[in-house]
């Protein structure tokens, strides 16, 4: 199939097709005229892709999920590790809603009186909010 087919049939623009296969991810099967061709089993590969474009991981890890052939070879332990980093993620995406919802409906006058407006500020101060370690302060002489 050529470029535009495999373009229309999964969504892409030619444009990315070409960059994924200069990154090595897809692989043309050779050319009509100026047209690549590629081979139909390419709709997967671009959707398992996508897949784990979704999932978080880069473009560099997603190529070594593919053998020399093409076929997926995907590590399990990869992928545990990606989704612990979307469990640690979810929670702390949902401590940041509840504390977004309650500084919404708080009823202290200002949001600097609520206390859990002011502990959204700390962890954000601390790099807690962003899941980053907290930042250790330095001792002065």
């Amino acid at each position: 199939m050529d470029i535009a087919e495999v373009a229309k049939q999964s969504g892409l623009p030619a444009s990315t097709l070409r960059y994924y296969e200069e990154k090595g991810l897809i692989a043309s099967v050779g050319r009509h005229g100026l047209r690549r061709r590629f081979d139909p089993a390419v709709v997967e590969q671009l959707a398992l892709i996508s897949l784990g474009q979704a999932a978080g991981f880069s473009l560099d890890e997603i190529a070594g999920m593919f053998t020399a052939e093409r076929q997926p070879r995907i590590d399990r332990k990869k992928l545990e590790a990606k989704a612990d980093q979307v469990d640690a993620m979810i929670k702390r995406l949902r401590a940041m809603s509840r504390g977004l919802r309650h500084a919404a409906n708080c009823p202290a006058p200002r949001h600097m009186e609520c206390p859990s407006f002011r502990r959204l500020i700390k962890a954000a101060s601390d790099g807690t909010l962003a899941g980053l370690p907290h930042k250790k302060a330095r001792k002065t002489d």
